[in-house]
């Protein structure tokens, strides 16, 4: 990742790791502006972010279906939270479907969050897991669980009708879930983490499909569909402006 560009993440361990992907902060420390594409990754980002100047916003980002091209500016730090879909429900508790694509801006003092919780990353990680540990559900639908956890540990390759069926949920339930708090199908939501999959092999130099796409050209095309470019551009990334792929290369 170029040397002006920052970032650190971690994964939650325990009954948080069910909602959450991950903690992170990405910071542009540069006195010049980045120009970045945000690739669909399958997650709903919660950003704490502080500009140069001062200027703070919470954001809630909901779930993205293609490629969109990102001016980060000079002296942001922003601190995340990345969470699966099952935690619009649970932790949340709002449906983000009226938002795919874009995002809303939250009061300054979400979940009571005080300014000296940007202080570092530390902080801000224990912070974050304090207010989702308080916010974890008592009870839930078991089949919500599974369903999602079967979704995430086959990266998106089984089909709608496997996924029902595993979970005794019937499809058209499944995809009225999904529509109403995520704003998309469940076989859309599936094409999204097996494209976010695929780029963990494009980051290893492998152009040639390997999950369950029909052939080359099905790869390439669901590839270009989701990143907007075909899969030995991705590879190259050049200038570090596809932000996923360089922090996918890091792992």
């Amino acid at each position: 990742m170029a040397a002006d560009f920052r970032y650190q993440f971690c994964q939650p361990e325990g009954p948080v790791a069910d909602f959450v992907e991950s903690i992170g902060m990405f910071h542009n420390p540069s006195d010049n502006p980045k120009e970045a594409v945000l690739l669909p990754d399958g997650r709903i980002d919660l950003f704490f972010m502080r500009s140069g100047l001062g200027f703070f916003q919470p954001l809630l980002i909901g779930l993205e279906t293609a490629a969109e091209q990102r001016i980060i500016p000079a002296k942001i730090l922003a601190y995340t939270i990345s969470f699966k879909p099952l935690a619009v429900e649970y932790i949340l508790q709002t449906p983000i479907a009226g938002f795919l694509n874009s995002a809303i801006g939250l009061p300054d003092d979400f979940w009571g969050f005080r300014d000296e919780d940007l202080k570092d990353f530390d902080t801000f990680h224990k912070w974050a897991i304090q207010k989702i540990s308080d916010r974890l559900p008592v009870e839930m639908d078991e089949r919500k669980r599974r369903l999602f956890n079967l979704i995430y540990t086959s990266k998106g390759e089984l089909s709608v009708k496997e996924l029902s069926k595993s979970v005794s949920w019937s499809s058209r339930q499944i995809n009225r879930y999904f529509a109403a708090q995520l704003g998309l199908s469940l076989k859309s939501y599936c094409d999204i983490l097996r494209f976010r999959t695929s780029l963990e092999h494009i980051c290893q130099g492998k152009l040639f499909p390997e999950l369950n796409f029909a052939d080359q050209s099905h790869f390439i095309k669901k590839i270009r569909k989701f990143s907007g470019v075909v899969p030995k551009e991705l590879s190259k990334n050049e200038n570090d402006r596809f932000i996923l792929l360089s922090v996918l290369k890091q792992q």
